[in-house]
């Protein structure tokens, strides 16, 4: 099987980790907190979206066609990579959550959605350097 790239990820999380490290350095009620919070929520997004498109391309050798594939809701990728040890059960049920709170962007993006966001962000970052050497060793 042909080496996935998991570049862009790496960088999704390590911006990721930079702005989470730099929202911890300054007052909750600067214009700097809110800057360094809207791009952890972006990166957070944009590192679960990344996040599903490699675990397809790391599943896809299980998966009789790409259309098979494709028809594989996110979820589904998960509970997949479970079935083929590729994540643990706590891991997966971890990746359900993010998922749906980066579900629920889409209708809020107000004060309550930024601090559930930020909750998760400690486990969602190991889970997310977990899941990128999943992909990259296996």
């Amino acid at each position: 099987m042909e080496k996935i790239n998991t570049d862009y990820l790496n960088r999704c999380i390590k911006a990721l980790e930079q702005s989470y490290k730099l929202l911890k350095t300054v007052s909750e009620d600067s214009i700097e907190y809110e800057m360094y919070r809207n791009s952890l929520v972006k990166g957070f997004e944009m590192t679960i979206e990344q996040s599903g498109k490699l675990l397809k391309k790391k599943l896809f050798p299980y998966f009789p066609s790409k259309r098979e594939l494709d028809k594989v809701t996110y979820k589904d990728l998960y509970r997949h990579a479970l079935k083929h040890s590729l994540l643990e059960q706590g891991e997966v049920e971890r990746w359900f959550k993010y998922r749906d709170n980066r579900d629920s962007t889409a209708h809020d993006y107000g004060e309550e959605f930024a601090k559930e966001t930020l909750s998760l962000i400690d486990s969602f970052i190991a889970d997310a350097l977990r899941l990128k050497d999943v992909i990259d060793n296996g």
